[in-house]
């Protein structure tokens, strides 16, 4: 796919993917990326390794849709994440609120959704960049760390049936539990939050399990899970000592910074098929 395309658009929220998507599109036979970055969000390294970039506001939907039009792009990628903050406080442009408002749900789904058939009445195809990235992410037998216990086995196994009926319902896509007891699901508030308190709740001795899923059906177009080397130093500060990701459906980023972590401390990342 990567190599028939001339250029492509790029749609880049906060940390790493973005960068990720750019330099292994280009890798794949993309010549000419444009991208759209949001202010105070986007990684500005980011300009570095694309042809054509601007910054919008979220929110500013029809900006970025003639930016992307005067640059000839009818297909683009969305990666990376815009903080939960900003969602409440944004100022969106009339297009913007028309989409919010014809909304029954405002979550991921719905609204990335409402974006890419936004996109599509101008011409612009929001498409997967999983045949890009797909060398992030690992397949069934991956481990980095130490091979698991029986007990935190079974606290993979556990995790992920939870996290999976935790996607299902829009509330998020990772849990953390112990000893088969349920010690937090993600909500709005990310991640790395939602790790911080399960690992709190784990008591001081830790060990408690984190997992990470995508939902069934889930729209890789957009919103697609991720962990990098923040999440690990968040499960290291946290007492989290296992963290098992959904093989095929979960980006791992940083893995140098990931690997160097995991060689000073006991700690495991694992798939679940």
């Amino acid at each position: 796919m990567g190599s028939t395309l001339d250029s492509l658009g790029i749609i880049a929220g906060s940390f790493s993917l973005p960068l990720e998507i750019a330099r292994l599109a280009r890798a794949g036979g993309v010549k000419r990326l444009v991208v759209v970055g949001f202010e105070g969000e986007t990684d500005p390294a980011l300009e570095e390794l694309v042809d054509e970039m601007c910054y919008v506001r979220v929110g500013q939907l029809s900006k970025m849709i003639r930016y992307f039009k005067k640059q000839g792009i009818s297909q683009c990628v969305m990666g990376g994440q815009v903080a939960p903050k900003n969602l409440f406080s944004v100022r969106p442009d009339l297009r913007g609120a028309a989409l919010l408002f014809r909304l029954k749900e405002k979550n991921a789904h719905t609204i990335f959704g409402g974006i890419a058939d936004e996109l599509k009445k101008d011409g612009i195809e929001l498409i997967e960049a999983t045949p890009w990235l797909a060398p992030l992410m690992p397949e069934a037998g991956f481990l980095i760390g130490s091979r698991l216990k029986a007990e935190q086995e079974a606290d993979v196994a556990f995790g992920y049936r939870i996290a999976k009926e935790v996607s299902r319902l829009e509330i998020g896509q990772s849990v953390v539990v112990k000893e088969g007891t349920v010690l937090a699901a993600e909500g709005f508030e990310g991640t790395d939050r939602c790790l911080r308190r399960g690992g709190e709740l784990a008591g001081k001795k830790g060990g408690a399990v984190a997992v990470k899923v995508a939902k069934e059906a889930h729209d890789m177009r957009f919103d697609i899970p991720c962990i990098g080397a923040g999440t690990v130093k968040s499960c290291l500060e946290s007492g989290v000592a296992v963290l098992g990701v959904e093989a095929r459906r979960v980006i791992v980023l940083e893995r140098q910074e990931i690997d160097a972590l995991i060689a000073k401390h006991r700690f495991s990342i694992v798939t679940i098929a």
